[in-house]
């Protein structure tokens, strides 16, 4: 837990250096491709939320208040307010089979507290799913397709995964999660690594997987969590990262994907026992 209290510290000197830095300092906005409407925001962020039969009821709960807790957080919003437009646009995604992906949060423009606090109350009033299977590939397939079809437009589009397992249905992984890169959208890992998970026989791990298998892009990280308890906290420091675009601390997180090297090394689509 140590970490996770450092590593906020030093993200709130970032965002306060950012929200006070000249408006000729700070990068600018994306503009509206021509003949595509847009509403311009700082990110596009889809959250992705695994809600596998893998995780029992309270894991589920767990998860689902901690994006609650986070997006009415100080540091959290002051990181949406530091932006170069001030605002963001979200959305939140519930995802476990290939053919089981939930919008719960449509996709809303969030650039101000009470708008924060509208999209807690869609998220705090919605039922959480319970799906089986888990196809990380098919969740990535509809969260691209959310992004590319919204109204909205910006310099960085984010597809934000939580998950406790490996891709075990749907297209292949790897083709999918390449041809989401090659449109310039991130994929960020938020693996829960926890207690009961082991290490399959050939030593991977769900750390490693998502490493090699799920992150990729510029800036891309991923922030492993061990325990539920760190849950809340890791979410936290990886939203404030993505809505801030800061890049992360190399010595705490993965800040870009695996060499092509070991990527090669982990079958994307095996059965691992996470």
């Amino acid at each position: 837990m140590r970490w996770f209290g450092l590593a906020l510290c030093g993200l709130t000197l970032a965002i306060l250096a950012a929200a006070t830095a000249p408006a000729d300092a700070r990068p600018s906005a994306m503009t509206t491709p021509p003949g595509r409407p847009g509403i311009e925001v700082d990110v596009q962020l889809v959250l992705a939320v695994d809600v596998s039969l893998s995780m029992d009821n309270d894991e589920q709960r767990l998860q689902r208040e901690a994006y609650v807790a986070a997006f009415g957080d100080r540091l959290v919003l002051d990181a949406i307010r530091g932006g170069p437009t001030g605002r963001i646009a979200v959305t939140y995604v519930e995802w476990s089979g290939e053919d089981e992906q939930k919008i719960v949060v449509p996709w809303m423009l969030i650039d101000s507290d009470a708008a924060a606090q509208s999209f807690v109350a869609q998220l705090q009033s919605a039922p959480i799913s319970r799906m089986r299977r888990t196809s990380i590939s098919s969740a990535m397939q509809f969260a691209a397709r959310l992004i590319d079809t919204s109204i909205y437009t910006a310099p960085r589009r984010v597809i934000d995964f939580s998950g406790d397992g490996s891709n075990n249905e749907g297209p292949p992984l790897q083709l999918t999660r390449s041809d989401i890169l090659s449109r310039g959208i991130v994929i960020n890992g938020l693996p829960l690594v926890l207690d009961r998970v082991g290490t399959q026989q050939n030593g991977i791990t769900l750390e490693m997987y998502y490493d090699a298998c799920v992150i990729g892009g510029t800036g891309s990280f991923l922030v492993p969590v061990r325990e539920m308890g760190e849950f809340r906290d890791a979410l936290k420091t990886k939203l404030i990262l993505e809505i801030a675009g800061i890049v992360p601390d190399p010595d705490h997180t993965h800040v870009m994907p695996a060499s092509e090297t070991a990527r090669s090394e982990i079958a994307c689509d095996g059965r691992f026992s996470f």
